[in-house]
């Protein structure tokens, strides 16, 4: 069914399969030793695969937003009428057991055509739907894929609505993430910015995607990063970094109440929230002092978050030499070097000297600060 038919047809790696049952009812799907899985869809996972059989359903809205849907499923739901709630017609196709496909709106001219168009008129019912057309647009974009004009009018149309504001935090960065691990990830922020729904969907943050320089130096900088590393959050906190580069510090607050959506795992709240508010201290390190110095590595905390360390170098390093237009970024060396040589002073031996415990923080203190000084002069000397 849907994904794993398209992806079929396209030559791609099918990742798993779903099945959908028709003629049949719950009670003989649990019967048959299938366990449900929820109660509020017709969902059962095969006692033996694992895999997933839903019911033939058809669905009606009933209210706003993503969850405002009532969901009939009997056996007299036919294959079609499932098909025709799909989304894309490219994910409305189905394959029987026997090997043919099952294609009543057009899914298969639509990937001739490397169209991403909508089924039915019902698309407008779920808001969701303009976060997933925006994440296949950004899938499939290095295969020439295109949303079709017709399902953009659409969008906007939804969007004009405001019914995006119903859709919860939680399945917002569900979306989000998931278009972050495509091939093209800045297709999903640039649809998005195209319906003007960013404001929507992230807040004052989206407002900046608005100005068209820090969109582009963004956009870029996400482009570079996404050729790098894999990782959806150091991708995000990229994007975030180059898009509010060019204003500092300013509106962090505003990165910071983004960040803090529910559903933004942790470590992505705290690369985004470090990469906005330390980016520009770290762009100017050689200009730092011995005590600002210190104080920065303490933020960047290498020797307790290593792998967080560097993911914010690398970060940094794509913004710098994206946006100022520089071959290397000999920061990050200076960065790591300066972190692992505060760490290498050994107190032991003062403790073994006599020195009492609540002095062992201070001379560490003046022993940091000591040698980041000669570090600086050592660096400022011809």
């Amino acid at each position: 069914m849907g994904g794993a038919v398209r992806d079929e047809l396209l030559g791609l790696p099918v990742q798993e399969r779903d099945w959908v049952v028709v003629g049949a009812s719950a009670e003989e799907m649990l019967n048959l030793g299938y366990r449900q899985v929820g109660k509020d869809f017709p969902v059962f996972l095969h006692p033996e695969t694992g895999e997933e059989y839903a019911l033939a359903r058809t669905e009606r809205k009933k209210g706003r937003g993503y969850y405002g849907f009532e969901v009939h499923a009997s056996p007299d739901v036919s294959l079609q009428d499932d098909l025709l709630r799909r989304d894309l017609t490219i994910n409305a196709m189905a394959k029987s057991q026997s090997g043919d496909i099952i294609d009543p709106h057009g899914g298969q001219q639509d990937l001739r055509a490397r169209n991403l168009r909508h089924v039915s008129a019902a698309f407008v019912e779920d808001p969701l739907r303009i976060l997933r057309v925006a994440r296949f647009a950004a899938r499939f974009a290095r295969q020439g894929f295109g949303i079709a004009d017709e399902t953009m009018h659409l969008m906007h149309g939804m969007v004009r609505t405001g019914e995006l504001q119903e859709i919860s935090a939680e399945r917002i960065w569900e979306e989000t993430l998931r278009a972050l691990v495509t091939d093209s990830p800045g297709v999903f922020f640039s649809t998005l910015h195209r319906l003007q729904a960013l404001e929507q969907v992230f807040g004052k943050v989206g407002c900046a995607f608005s100005v068209e320089s820090a969109r582009s130096s963004a956009l870029q900088a996400l482009e570079r990063i996404s050729s790098q590393t894999d990782k959806p959050c150091v991708r995000f906190a990229c994007l975030i970094g180059g898009l509010y580069f060019p204003r500092g510090g300013e509106d962090a607050q505003d990165v910071s109440y983004l960040a803090r959506q529910p559903g933004l795992p942790s470590a992505c709240r705290e690369l985004i929230e470090l990469t906005v508010e330390l980016q520009h201290a770290c762009h100017g390190v050689f200009k730092l002092d011995a005590e600002a110095l210190l104080g920065l590595l303490r933020r960047l905390d290498g020797r307790r978050r290593p792998e967080r360390f560097v993911d914010l170098l690398q970060i940094f390093s794509v913004i710098y030499e994206c946006l100022e237009k520089e071959s290397r970024y000999p920061q990050a060396d200076w960065l790591q070097l300066a972190s692992r040589r505060i760490e290498e002073i050994d107190v032991r031996q003062w403790i073994s000297d006599g020195v009492a415990n609540e002095e062992v923080a201070g001379r560490l203190e003046h022993a940091r600060l000591q040698l980041l000084q000669e570090m600086i002069d050592a660096r400022a000397t011809p």
